[in-house]
């Protein structure tokens, strides 16, 4: 029988193809969440269709070429190779698959308004070929009340109706770039499904790629799970760049103050002052959650206050090198300036949101000469700053004025670093503990 003339019998029995993993997967987004789930669920058995826009990474993962630093090409093109994980741009695979998973961006407008049209593309293009018995699941980050307020009504309007014909879940990505300890497997997993078997569903599934699965009532649960565990984040962020600042102030050292902090067995939880916060989800979900709330009359105060304070730490970076540069009778003005690592975090090639990308662009608008340097970004292709990585030799640091230390990556070696350079700034108190004359830190 065609995929297309499914029955009511075929929809009770996707339990059991989920079980004996004969149920096929789509992934709709091969970015950092989509593709290593499209991997996680293949080398667990299944067959897996991803699908992308983007007809470079299609080749790519038809080449068995990663584009993703956490994703091994030897690991890609074995997967590929095995034949059950195929990709494409066409969106017809999703009236053959069994599971669809949506895995797209969740950007900000420019007035800082969630950009839900990536979700709503997908749903309108699954809504095109929804039947019996699909399991449609929404992992991308959005406020509570998208799954079934955005999502639901699209693919209701086929007449499909949830719980019955169809099913859908929220299950937050929990996605770690660049972490080698946190994978898919021993991350926890979260689903809330419109109805009990759409839950029941998709937790059976998940529980084939990852150890441990929570069941929450609703998809509003599992989406203020994950906003609220980034705002969680952003928050405390901005508590410790606010300290930091103080500390300059009165004369004392926060790093040590965290170090003594965290001798602590209970009650505190280290977080570090930095440039600011980056990536698709800290600097972002305050805003999903704030405008959410702004529908109930309700103002995130506290929340949209940290958020100010993050991304304001650029401004305040700038600042402290202009003051650094003034310490040895230097104007920023016509200085050269060589950034250090433009990802967002240490050991990735993301530059989403990136702090470095600020602090570049104020320093150009102050006239100074800047290069930058990061071994996992050859060149940055913003539409307001496109540049290319400097190479890092023995003869380079010495050349500039000032260099500044924005992304720690582990390759860097600081004291090389701190010898060969004039003048060094800190911003993530990674040179801490070395003894020299030429660095200038964060909170110190």
């Amino acid at each position: 029988m065609a995929r297309a003339e499914l029955t009511v019998n075929d929809l009770r029995n996707i339990e059991n193809r989920i079980k004996d993993k004969s149920a096929e997967i789509g992934v709709v987004g091969l970015g950092y969440v989509g593709l290593p789930l499209a991997l996680a669920f293949v080398e667990a058995g299944f067959n897996v269709t991803g699908i992308d826009s983007d007809k470079g990474r299609i080749g790519k993962i038809t080449r068995g070429v990663s584009y993703l630093l956490d994703i091994e090409s030897s690991r890609l093109k074995k997967d590929v190779s095995s034949g059950r994980f195929k990709a494409t741009t066409s969106q017809s695979p999703l009236r053959r698959v069994d599971v669809i998973i949506i895995c797209v961006p969740t950007p900000l407008t420019k007035t800082k308004e969630p950009d839900l049209s990536y979700i709503v593309n997908a749903s309108n293009e699954i809504a095109r070929y929804l039947r019996l018995g699909h399991l449609v699941i929404l992992e991308s980050t959005t406020y509570p009340g998208t799954t079934r307020e955005i999502v639901l009504p699209i693919l209701e309007s086929t007449g499909l109706k949830v719980g019955v014909d169809y099913f859908l879940t929220f299950s937050p990505e929990r996605i770690d770039p660049g972490s080698r300890g946190f994978t898919i497997k021993n991350t926890p997993k979260v689903v809330g499904g419109m109805e009990p078997k759409s839950t029941r569903l998709a937790s059976m599934l998940y529980k084939h790629v990852a150890d441990k699965v929570l069941e929450v009532s609703t998809p509003e649960v599992a989406e203020m799970d994950k906003v609220f565990k980034n705002v969680f984040r952003s928050v405390n962020i901005a508590l410790v760049n606010d300290l930091a600042k103080l500390c300059e102030k009165m004369g004392i050292n926060v790093w040590e103050v965290i170090k003594a902090a965290s001798s602590k067995p209970f009650g505190y939880m280290p977080f570090y002052p930095g440039p600011g916060v980056g990536g698709h989800c800290i600097p972002l979900d305050p805003y999903y959650l704030a405008s959410k709330a702004r529908q109930y009359f309700f103002h995130t105060r506290f929340i949209e206050l940290a958020a100010e304070i993050n991304e304001t730490m650029p401004e305040y970076i700038v600042e402290r090198i202009v003051e650094a540069l003034n310490t040895k009778s230097k104007s920023v003005k016509g200085a050269k300036i060589l950034i250090l690592g433009v990802a967002y975090k240490k050991d990735i090639e993301d530059v989403r949101e990136s702090p470095a990308l600020r602090v570049i662009e104020l320093l150009l608008e102050k006239k100074a000469k800047v290069n930058y340097h990061d071994p996992y970004i050859p060149e940055i292709k913003e539409p307001e700053l496109k540049i290319k990585s400097i190479k890092l030799d023995k003869g380079t640091l010495g050349s500039y004025d000032c260099v500044v230390i924005v992304t720690n990556h582990s390759c860097y070696d600081l004291e090389a670093i701190a010898r060969q350079s004039k003048l060094v700034f800190d911003t993530r108190g990674c040179t801490v503990g070395l003894k020299a004359d030429n660095i200038i830190r964060l909170g110190v």
